[in-house]
């Protein structure tokens, strides 16, 4: 099912969703086609739901290279990492933690192939679902670095969130309607 076929399907009470969606992605004007994919195909990988997942992945197949789907599915799998390692130095008051070596093989920040920009966008909107805040900081803060403007950083976060909702929509329903059936 395509992405936008699953976004109309949406019950009433995610209206708001629906509504997000389209201006965001479908009215997309502050990140290029390619920062606005990659967004999605992270964000959704992020989320866990497997129909969201399936739909973005093969919805962002067709705006996105080969190269590029894969740093963005890259970066959604190295921010899974990262983030709850990171998370847990900021949550931890053990100030020891922050000077061991983390330890944690992270080349493919080096080497997806694809836009760094881009890939610093889509690892701002994992971490920014999975919640990181020392990752969420080092992401904006080397996007800025790059150019990036805060609008389309906060239009990356928005894509984020909007894809973040659906996706235990699309459970709840799903769920929903299976528990019904029985």
């Amino acid at each position: 099912m395509s992405i936008d076929t699953l976004i109309d399907t949406l019950p009433e009470y995610a209206k708001d969703l629906k509504l997000n969606y389209s201006s965001l992605v479908r009215n997309n004007t502050k990140l290029t086609e390619q920062q606005l994919w990659g967004t999605i195909v992270a964000s959704a990988i992020a989320t866990r739901s497997s129909a969201l997942t399936a739909a973005a992945v093969e919805e962002g197949a067709k705006h996105l290279s080969e190269v590029a789907l894969s740093a963005a599915k890259s970066s959604s799998a190295i921010m899974g990492m990262n983030n709850i390692f990171y998370r847990f130095l900021h949550l931890t008051s053990n100030e020891k933690y922050s000077t061991i070596p983390a330890g944690l093989r992270m080349n493919v920040v080096r080497t997806h192939g694809s836009d760094s920009i881009d890939f610093e966008l889509w690892s701002l909107a994992v971490s920014a679902i999975n919640a990181c805040g020392k990752c969420v900081d080092a992401h904006e803060r080397v996007a800025r670095e790059k150019g990036v403007t805060e609008e389309a950083i906060l239009a990356v976060v928005r894509v984020a969130s909007v894809i973040h909702a659906v996706g235990p929509v699309l459970d709840a329903e799903a769920a929903t309607d299976s528990e019904a059936a029985k």
